[in-house]
């Protein structure tokens, strides 16, 4: 987790049908205040995105020009999702002169499930008598093990799993029906909870959490001290686009080349 942020950052998600953008700064007091424009439920994300954040910017009255960073989730996730939200992100990061993280998805969602503070608005966090970092996290190393599950279509699953603040396993794409991980809480998407063992079922019915990056876990994730590395989409398996198999030539044309 980040100790400190270039303020004010500006967040990113495509990697799920929730399109998540955000506004992330620090405060004089060294408190974090975060922000989020979200549509969820949608896969016009490309027709989208920039709208919302224009109007994110506008109601925290932020200008381009003040963005200090850019963070976005690069996953995993469906190919086309994935390649707008990145996309976008490299380039605002390139036009206006600011570095750009790119983060794993599923450590945001992961990161936002174990510190409680991120499930509360702004107004509640910054009033709370918890500690907080300059990542707007409670302090302390969070406890429990987590699995992070999202649609990955296809009848399939993206899925990861983590021991506090570590991820220690996946991120990695296959049936949810076979996933059996030792943890003691479930955030899944709920296409994939219903298909989940019957113990990882139960486990997510009973999880608040959705499985959708927050701004204030993107920044939480990302790695500032770094320098930023170029982007790297995580899709995991190939686009279902495929080029179409060559045609055989004919033994007409053949016969005639020769």
């Amino acid at each position: 987790m980040s100790a400190s942020f270039p303020s004010p950052v500006l967040t990113i998600d495509t990697s799920t049908p929730t399109l998540v953008t955000g506004v992330v700064h620090t405060l004089a007091d060294g408190t974090v205040a975060a922000t989020e424009n979200t549509v969820e439920n949608t896969r016009a994300h490309n027709e989208l995105l920039m709208p919302t954040v224009f109007e994110l910017l506008e109601s925290t009255g932020t200008k381009l020009s003040e963005l200090a960073a850019v963070v976005v989730g690069c996953g995993p996730g469906p190919f086309s999702g994935l390649r707008v939200g990145m996309a976008t992100a490299s380039g605002l990061g390139h036009a206006l002169g600011i570095p750009v993280y790119g983060v794993c998805s599923h450590d945001a969602i992961a990161w936002r499930a174990l510190h409680f503070m991120d499930t509360l608005d702004t107004t509640d966090a910054l009033n709370s008598t918890d500690t907080l970092d300059a990542a707007g996290a409670t302090t302390g190393e969070p406890s429990g093990n987590v699995l992070v599950a999202t649609d990955a279509r296809r009848r399939e699953t993206y899925w990861a799993t983590y021991s506090g603040n570590r991820r220690v396993a996946g991120p990695d794409v296959g049936p949810a029906e076979t996933l059996q991980p030792d943890v003691d809480r479930v955030v899944a998407h709920p296409a994939i909870a219903q298909r989940l063992p019957e113990k990882l079922q139960k486990l997510a019915a009973g999880e608040a959490t959705p499985a959708v990056p927050s701004a204030r876990g993107l920044v939480a994730v990302a790695d500032f001290a770094a320098v930023p590395q170029p982007l790297t989409p995580l899709y995991l398996r190939r686009p279902d686009a495929k080029e179409p198999a060559a045609k055989p030539v004919s033994a007409a044309l053949r016969w005639a080349e020769n």
